[in-house]
């Protein structure tokens, strides 16, 4: 039987090792292909993959395992749980996989994208440009009910690389940094208590003012400019998010 080939990952030594691994596994389970592997690499291999230690290793599938989104049998090996719960929780420390992770899962579509001259909350980030191209894309859980819609504004000269078929499959930072190139230095989130306007309600199926858990990211590259600038609107029954911050 095959074995689900996860992404790689470029470590960070002020995180723990553990965590980058779990979050970095947790976005290549949730942004698989349909037809994937369930079976996961062995403890040792996926070990040699990451470069950690065997512990390192246990200790973030641990934390997948205690999310749901894997099972352990022994002898048999370690597989993906098909119907692993979408929205679970998220936990960041900082990590740009932890954001990968966070905004992958489920069936996304493409609704629509095009230039379009830039809202006032997002132009704020882009003081050299008066446009950008604007992508809106629904997710779906594996019940096919939605769970949050995003809209993201990206750099026009980016925006003419981007590939729909990506966007599909994965979040627009796992696009911008693995399948473009562009080297991220930086994501400052911000996340709110809305209520759903007339929009948010029709795509998401719930009553017009019903809470939503509003979330914006600007994620910048190496030269402090900002890339993309992402508007997610989350069901606020469906999500939930944890921030530690590490004393020193």
């Amino acid at each position: 039987m095959n074995a689900f080939a996860p992404d790689s990952l470029v470590l960070n030594r002020r995180l723990p090792l553990w965590y980058q691994v779990s979050q970095s596994l947790r976005a290549s389970i949730l942004g698989r292909r349909p037809d994937a592997p369930l079976r996961l690499p062995t403890e040792d291999d996926l070990a040699e993959h990451y470069g950690v230690s065997v512990l390192t290793m246990r200790q973030a599938l641990k934390e997948l395992e205690d999310e749901g989104l894997i099972s352990r049998h022994r002898r048999r090996g370690t597989f993906i749980e098909p119907a692993a719960l979408r929205g679970a929780p998220v936990k960041l420390l900082g990590s740009v996989d932890a954001i990968v992770a966070q905004q992958s899962g489920g069936r996304t579509t493409v609704l629509g994208h095009g230039t379009e001259p830039l809202p006032r909350e997002i132009a704020e980030h882009f003081p050299d440009l008066t446009e950008a191209v604007a992508y809106r894309r629904l997710r779906c859980d594996e019940r096919d009910e939605p769970t949050n819609w995003a809209e993201n504004f990206v750099r026009p000269e980016l925006a003419t690389r981007i590939d729909l078929a990506d966007l599909e499959r994965w979040p627009m930072t796992k696009v911008l940094r693995d399948a473009l190139g562009v080297r991220i230095s930086r994501i400052t989130d911000t996340v709110e208590a809305r209520l759903a306007d007339p929009e948010t309600a029709r795509l998401l199926q719930v009553p017009l003012l019903s809470p939503i858990l509003h979330y914006t990211g600007v994620t910048y590259d190496e030269t402090g400019r900002a890339v993309d600038v992402v508007r997610i609107h989350y069901r606020g029954d469906r999500f939930s998010f944890t921030v530690t911050m590490e004393a020193p």
